[in-house]
C-alpha cells in the first residue's frame, strides 16, 4: 500500500482520515489517541526519528484497519 506521508502534519491528517473508516463506536477513542500522540511528539526535530514515527504509525493504522474489516 502506497502512502504519501512525509511530514508529521501529513501523518496526522492521514491518521484522522483512516479513523473515519472505523466503526463509529471506536472513532472517538482513536481520534483522542492520535491527537495525544501528535502533541507529545510535535517537538521532535530528529529527521530519522520522525521517519520512524511515521512508518510505525502507518504500520499500526494498517493493522488496525485490517482488524476492524475482519469483523
Amino acid at each position: 500500500m502506497s502512502h504519501n506521508v512525509n511530514t508529521p502534519v501529513q501523518l496526522y491528517r492521514y491518521l484522522l482520515r483512516c479513523i473515519r473508516q472505523l466503526p463509529n463506536s471506536v472513532q472517538g477513542h482513536y481520534q483522542h489517541h492520535v491527537r495525544q500522540q501528535y502533541r507529545s511528539h510535535c517537538d521532535e526535530t530528529d529527521p530519522e526519528r520522525i521517519k520512524q514515527i511515521i512508518n510505525k504509525s502507518i504500520e499500526d493504522s494498517d493493522w488496525l484497519l485490517k482488524k476492524y474489516k475482519k469483523k
